[in-house]
């Protein structure tokens, strides 16, 4: 029966800094719009950016989810499950940015040995964000 209750899903307090948050995921989870938008520039517009750093920024202190998505439950994360996801792409963020440093240019940090970890963790995150539970 837990796991049942695990599984459940919450309606989300703040539902715009959601979308904000899987727009974020995202945006780490795909390598061709990474080289396309991140490392070309090409916009889809004058008025749209985006680069790693600004994605980086969203999760840790536009809505500061990644910091401790246990406690955004029912705020921005709908389930266990969400938050599960999410602390693996905290981890794996970390990790690039403990070892790389904070000041690489978005095309070093995709070739680091430790993006394929940030890429396999915003995927996982993405697709159980927008999964019909969510």
């Amino acid at each position: 029966m837990e796991e049942l209750v695990y599984a459940e899903m919450i309606e989300v307090k703040f539902p715009e800094m959601r979308k904000s948050v899987i727009g974020a995921v995202k945006s780490l989870a795909d390598r061709d719009y990474q080289r396309r938008v991140w490392v070309e520039g090409r916009y889809p517009n004058e008025q749209y950016y985006d680069d790693f750093s600004m994605n980086v920024h969203i999760l840790f202190d536009d809505t500061v989810v990644l910091e401790d998505p246990e406690k955004y439950l029912g705020a921005i994360l709908a389930s266990r499950a969400e938050v599960g996801v999410m602390e693996v792409l905290a981890d794996a963020l970390e990790r690039l940015l403990d070892i790389e440093g904070q000041e690489r240019s978005d095309l070093e940090y995709m070739e680091s040995p430790h993006w394929d970890a940030v890429v396999t963790a915003a995927e996982t995150a993405y697709r159980e964000l927008t999964s019909d539970n969510s």
